[in-house]
């Protein structure tokens, strides 16, 4: 009988049952003088014993603004020092932090604010092009004439403050001194007590992932489940508190927050930021500087860093470790990571938001053709099976299905949608991934293709469903269809085909403006196609995989269709 594809993660160490807040000061009573925080471009270097002083402070600081256990704490920016303090902060408190994307725009701030219920919102000044404070103003005016901590407004009712994570007075905001100043009207003992009623089973944390209705929904993720999976990636890398992880991958992002924050702090290593945004000669010089063991990124950072000018300028021989996810990497570039930046222990991380994000994993031990052409195996206490779409029956090895996944990792649910979660999760607590994989005999999944129609641009999940009902907002447009289409730097990248109403001109420099301040950046299509129709099946169903094909012929993308990825 051939045998299937499920497998059964194996462990003798047990899951950790402790909240977050319990964890940290575990791993601060070790630890306690080790850097825990580095953030090169803010000049900060915070050993554990500061760091956990300073994520005292600030919950202390939420409690006094009124948030209770399961309130909504939104947080909008980019990599510094606050946003980590924050991510604990809220999990010592008992608070749900939500992430929201710093390359968002109004239109996606304002479902975020809503969706979530957001009751306290921290955000960041301007950066480069992007004013924070300009666009949450757009999106409430009422803000500008609130008092801070008393804003009230019918369009985001459980909205109460907003903290402004700087020393401007804005209006309606709370300066960041003023906010960590309250944090005195609350005692350590008070947070204490709070503390003493969570569970590792509670709600943490949402992060918002695209979905086919065009609207984003919330993962809801808890102490549990992100905690072990950060212990559990932390652990396959090897980490020590004499390791040092260089984090250019957004906190916003699973990568950001569990696969590197959480993985260095469950095992005392050093989180090390080095710059708000990803900049890769940055990134060359921290890990010099810093003496960085491990270095994150998805392959389009790798393959910048690789082809630096100045790339030659730097060391590398402290590296060993590290993770490459978030969008398959062509396996010459991976060879090249091995090879010229002395990682040879680099491992790669499979899994989607909704699994915290890991299920399976290469580990150190893996030979190398299995770290560049294989996802790995999965996780120590995860079940992973692959099934077939239409019968549900699992596979026999190396046959293509669907990737599910059930254990731990999984979501407790979208926030407010039971019925996409019904859609996700199964009756017998299966998370459908809509990812197409193979399994070997060693139980090695490689992944084929998607079921789901979402592009992988660098790293950034994109759902075309949104965009295109985005587009459907244009008056001049009769129908948009979004796709991805192969991309040497990006993996993928997207191209909209478009109609447009009878006697209605567009150009495709005015489609764009039209995105522009309004949707992400990386959301905004790089191809436009002018259509009278579109492909279509005999049923009437638009027929997505033709007009990939068609368009790589068109834009003559033959050869990057073909690029190797693991």
């Amino acid at each position: 009988m051939a045998k299937i594809s499920y497998a059964s993660g194996l462990s003798d160490v047990p899951l950790i049952g402790e909240t977050i807040g319990e964890m940290l000061e575990n791993i601060v009573s070790r630890y306690p003088d080790n850097d825990a925080l580095v953030a090169v471009d803010q000049n900060i270097r915070w050993t554990y014993s500061e760091f956990l002083q300073k994520v005292d402070e600030l919950a202390r600081s939420l409690m006094s603004l009124g948030v209770n256990k399961g309130d909504r704490v939104g947080i909008w920016a980019m990599n510094y020092a606050e946003w980590v303090v924050v991510q604990f902060a809220t999990a010592k408190c008992g608070a749900i932090m939500v992430n929201i994307n710093p390359a968002y725009r109004t239109f996606e701030l304002e479902y975020a604010l809503k969706q979530a219920e957001v009751h306290t919102l921290i955000l960041q000044g301007r950066f480069k092009k992007s004013d924070y404070v300009g666009m949450l103003y757009e999106a409430c005016p009422e803000v500008i004439e609130s008092r801070p901590g008393r804003i009230s407004t019918e369009k985001f009712p459980f909205l109460r403050n907003v903290v402004f994570m700087g020393n401007i007075p804005y209006n309606g905001m709370f300066t960041w001194d003023e906010f960590l100043s309250k944090g005195i009207n609350v005692s350590q003992d008070e947070l204490k007590e709070r503390e003493s009623t969570l569970n590792f089973d509670d709600p943490i944390n949402i992060q918002y992932t695209s979905g086919t209705t065009g609207y984003p929904k919330g993962v809801v993720l808890t102490h549990h489940s992100v905690l072990n999976n950060g212990y559990t990636i932390g652990s396959g890398m090897g980490f020590t508190e004499k390791d040092k992880l260089c984090i250019p991958v957004p906190f916003y992002h699973c990568f950001g927050m569990v696969l590197s924050n959480l993985a260095c702090v469950t095992h005392g290593t050093t989180m090390v930021i080095p710059s708000p945004a990803f900049d890769a000669e940055a990134v060359l010089k921290t890990v010099d500087s810093e003496k960085c063991t491990a270095l994150h990124g998805v392959p389009t950072m790798f393959i910048a860093e690789l082809k630096h000018p100045n790339f030659n300028k730097y060391r590398y021989d402290t590296l060993r470790t590290g993770i490459m996810a978030g969008s398959p990497c062509p396996v010459e570039y991976m060879k090249q990571v091995n090879e010229k930046m002395n990682m040879k222990d680099i491992v790669i991380v499979y899994g989607q938001t909704e699994t915290s994000p890991g299920v399976t994993m290469t580990t150190t031990g893996d030979p190398l053709d299995r770290r560049v052409t294989t996802v790995g195996r999965t996780f120590p206490h995860v079940e992973l099976k692959i099934i077939d779409p239409v019968t549900q029956k699992i596979v026999p090895r190396g046959e293509r299905g669907e990737i599910c996944a059930r254990g731990y990792v999984v979501m407790k649910c979208y926030y407010n949608n039971p019925s996409a979660t019904r859609q996700t999760i199964d009756s017998n607590g299966w998370n459908h991934t809509g990812d197409l994989g193979i399994m070997d005999d060693e139980g090695y999944v490689k992944i084929v293709g998607r079921l789901k129609e979402m592009v992988i641009r660098g790293g950034e999940n994109i759902y075309p469903r949104e965009i295109e009902e985005f587009f459907h907002t244009n008056r001049k447009i009769e129908d948009a269809y979004v796709i991805g289409v192969p991309d040497e730097k990006y993996g993928e990248e997207l191209m909209v085909w478009v109609k447009l109403r009878d006697k209605e001109t567009l150009t495709e420099k005015e489609l764009k403006e039209f995105c522009d301040g309004k949707i992400a950046k990386y959301k905004i299509p790089r191809y436009v196609k002018f259509v009278d129709e579109f492909p279509m099946t005999v049923s009437g169903k638009i027929r997505k995989l033709e007009m990939r094909d068609i368009s790589i012929k068109e834009l003559g993308l033959e050869k990057e269709a073909t690029i190797e990825t693991a």
